[in-house]
């Protein structure tokens, strides 16, 4: 389905012309180098940057959060030749090319589809990344960063003064769809940390940044009963609804620059 720029996007949607064509090199070279691919540590199944490659151009631009089969379908049948993803194709590691798993490869390359996949340097660009977006969106502009992951920054922090119910109430608006909240902390929320994606799993490091309040997409079981125990309230938002901000960012950009079409193309998982 196509995304409708609302908001901040659309400053990156002004004067974007239809029907243009660009080289794949190029904007690989410009996503690279915007995104610092190469400086910005990951997960070894990230593999961040260009997955798989074309015949070289571009014409239409998909953002998603997830390479999966369906999406990867959907994007080619959207007459898209770039995808631009969040959790790309390799999370599970080497595997045989075969199944579901040789069904997506097959389907890109007979679509002519090229693929990149940005998941760490997206969540930390300071314009384009998953965390500011979703600061902005809030209506607040963060103050500092907290929760040091190999010498990168993941996450940002605002000192604000607000009830939880109303900061519930906002954040469940940008996401458009209900949270599930431990109210472990104060009502009158004074600091709040935010780290997009399936970050719960952090939650201890928040009472030494002074952070009362965390913002996440999901997390695991005992993060719950641990903020309890540390005084913190944790809005679990959903790690896919959490995530769609940068990819779509991204393609709304690639869009104004190289004069390109885009499309969002929305699978998500309920997570």
């Amino acid at each position: 389905m196509a995304f409708r720029a609302t908001g901040g996007f659309d400053s990156l949607l002004r004067g974007v012309k239809a029907g243009g064509m660009a080289s794949l090199q190029e904007i690989v070279a410009f996503l690279d180098a915007e995104l610092r691919i190469a400086e910005i540590p990951d997960y070894s199944g990230a593999v961040n940057g260009l997955q798989l490659e074309n015949g070289g151009t571009v014409t239409k631009v998909a953002a998603a959060v997830d390479a999966s089969l369906p999406v990867v379908e959907a994007a080619v049948a959207a007459g898209a030749d770039l995808l631009v993803v969040h959790h790309g194709m390799f999370w599970q590691g080497v595997q045989p090319l075969t199944r579901a798993f040789y069904r997506k490869i097959k389907a890109a390359i007979d679509g002519g589809l090229a693929i990149y996949s940005a998941h760490l340097p997206l969540d930390v660009h300071p314009e384009l990344g998953n965390n500011a977006l979703m600061m902005n969106a809030l209506g607040f502009k963060a103050s500092g960063t907290f929760l040091d992951w190999k010498g990168t920054r993941l996450g940002l922090t605002v000192e604000v003064e607000i009830s939880r119910e109303s900061l519930i109430s906002k954040v469940s608006d940008v996401v458009e769809g209900p949270l599930h909240v431990c109210p472990g902390g104060p009502r009158e929320v004074r600091k709040i940390g935010l780290v997009t994606g399936g970050a719960g799993s952090e939650v201890a490091i928040c009472p030494a940044s002074g952070v009362d309040t965390f913002i996440t997409g999901e997390g695991p079981h005992w993060s719950y009963p641990l903020a309890e125990e540390l005084d913190v309230n944790i809005l679990y938002a959903g790690h896919y609804a959490t995530e769609t901000f940068g990819v779509k960012a991204v393609a709304a950009r690639l869009a104004r620059d190289f004069a390109l079409e885009w499309t969002f193309i929305d699978r998500p998982t309920g997570l």
